[in-house]
């Protein structure tokens, strides 16, 4: 689907359009979550609130301007269609988001900020796409995937490459998985500069898409998705995103939402930050057990979202 030079002509692509944004060492906090030394890639810090705006940019500027003129229309469980809502403030014209009834009415009220249209339909991201497939079809707005287009994977995979860029000396990174799009991008660029590197990913018990299908060799459709996160809810993902993952990808652990719940209030009580669930993944994993590191170790993690879970 993509390699490392995607990545790098992506980060060049978006530069001026996206934040670089900070990674910090945990330190001072009263409730370690690990003994490991533990940096956090604050992407709650990002453009439209999320990593979500890296590959939504990179797909807009890949595209020549007539591809969008008449709007640009997406599915989303909330951070995707800020990203896109954003896109689309950029390219000036108007942007649709179909969003799960799970996605919380503070990314719903965000996304008309925008100026976004927001359509509601179906419990989790699969259904809400068929919504925003037909819709692309019905106006001729450009689709804007949120994990299977090579444009938007690459994309995020440039998150990896400021991580390492701060933190070269990482053995483990963790990071949150919905539909798959931002650890297969993240694990070309982490495996391709660091081969040695430990990539561990992090889905919800009530949604664990790549994890039963890794488990069975191939794509599998989820009987049921109950998970309250929307941006960590799909019942299916890409077989592209399933073969980098499959490749690249050392392990994938399940945490359930009140884990996701408590780690978003631990976020706020020990460093001040507003993050939703999705972002407070790698912390849960952490703190409970889940992923255990050792003294010594190394680990980067990515704040992926924002949100006022934990508020």
């Amino acid at each position: 689907m993509i390699d490392l030079d995607d990545i790098r002509r992506a980060a060049e692509r978006i530069a001026a359009h996206v934040r670089h944004t900070p990674t910090i060492e945990v330190t001072c906090v009263s409730e370690p979550v690990t003994d490991a030394r533990l940096f956090l890639k604050l992407e709650n810090l990002q453009a439209s609130g999320s990593f979500k705006a890296r590959g939504a940019t990179n797909k807009l500027l890949s595209l020549p301007p007539e591809a969008v003129a008449r709007g640009i229309v997406t599915a989303s469980g909330g951070n995707h269609g800020l990203a896109v809502a954003r896109a689309a403030r950029l390219a000036g014209v108007q942007a649709t988001v179909f969003v799960t009834e799970s996605a919380t009415a503070e990314k719903r009220d965000k996304l008309r900020l925008w100026g976004a249209k927001v359509e509601v339909l179906g419990r989790i991201w699969n259904e809400a796409n068929v919504g925003a497939v037909a819709h692309a079809e019905a106006t001729g707005a450009a689709y804007f995937h949120p994990f299977a287009d090579p444009m938007v994977v690459a994309g995020q995979g440039t998150a990896a490459l400021e991580l390492l860029s701060a933190a070269p000396d990482l053995d483990v990174v963790l990071v949150a998985i919905g539909g798959g799009g931002l650890i297969s991008g993240m694990a070309v660029a982490l495996k391709s500069l660091k081969p040695s590197i430990r990539l561990i990913g992090i889905e919800p018990v009530g949604s664990p898409t790549l994890k039963a299908s890794l488990d069975e060799g191939k794509v599998v459709r989820l009987d049921a998705v109950t998970s309250r996160v929307a941006t960590m809810s799909c019942g299916e993902t890409d077989p592209g995103v399933f073969e980098l993952i499959r490749e690249h990808v050392d392990e994938v652990v399940l945490i359930s939402d009140e884990e996701m719940e408590k780690a978003a209030r631990w976020l706020w009580f020990e460093l001040g930050m507003a993050a939703d669930l999705s972002g407070a993944a790698a912390i849960a994993a952490l703190r409970s057990g889940k992923v255990q590191l050792k003294s010594g170790d190394r680990a980067g993690a990515l704040i992926c979202g924002a949100g006022l879970d934990g508020v």
